[in-house]
């Protein structure tokens, strides 16, 4: 099985077109949403082609693949244009590999959470990393739509025993690592 794990589009029908198109041609079988779907947030500049409507028309032809983590920038309302449900965190086993999905304002790799994965992945803080921390791997896609610090636009990959960052712009693998 592979998954394909996105956050942050913060309603950018660009980048949430991207991201189909890139999880078309990954050929996964699954996109996990960390969050920040269609709200731009307060302190966020709007995206490139902010189109809400757009990104829940895109993200609903996929309703069948995804998994959606419920961001601070969603809401119910969110859920009333949405064939597919938000929740507050996930547990995805990939092939013997158990990984939390969660967005990264309540649990992240300054408050980890207490579980027994091997995994976790957040969004919230739009900048990409894969790290191990006491024996867990710990990742960020960094945002599609509003990467910080000169971070690339990115998503993440799991597939076999391997994590990758790639650039969501390009073909370009940032990293990959291995997950024990």
């Amino acid at each position: 099985m592979k998954l394909f794990i996105a956050s942050d589009i913060h309603g950018s029908a660009y980048y949430a077109g991207l991201i189909k198109e890139k999880f078309e041609q990954e050929k996964a079988d699954i996109l996990l949403l960390l969050g920040d779907i269609y709200n731009h947030g307060p302190r966020n500049p709007f995206p490139k082609d902010y189109a809400p409507m757009r990104v829940a028309e895109i993200l609903n032809s996929l309703a069948d693949k995804l998994i959606v983590v419920k961001g601070n920038c969603d809401s119910e309302v969110d859920q009333m244009i949405s064939d597919f449900t938000f929740v507050n965190q996930a547990l995805v086993e990939v092939d013997g590999i158990k990984v939390f999905a969660t967005h990264g304002h309540i649990h992240n790799i300054d408050a980890m959470p207490a579980f027994k994965g091997d995994v976790m992945v957040y969004g919230h803080f739009h900048q990409g990393f894969i790290v191990d921390k006491n024996g867990i791997v710990v990742a960020n896609p960094s945002s599609a739509s509003l990467p910080k610090e000169g971070q690339p636009h990115g998503y993440l990959i799991v597939e076999g025993n391997a994590i990758s960052l790639k650039e969501l712009d390009t073909d370009k693998t940032i990293i990959t690592e291995e997950i024990k």
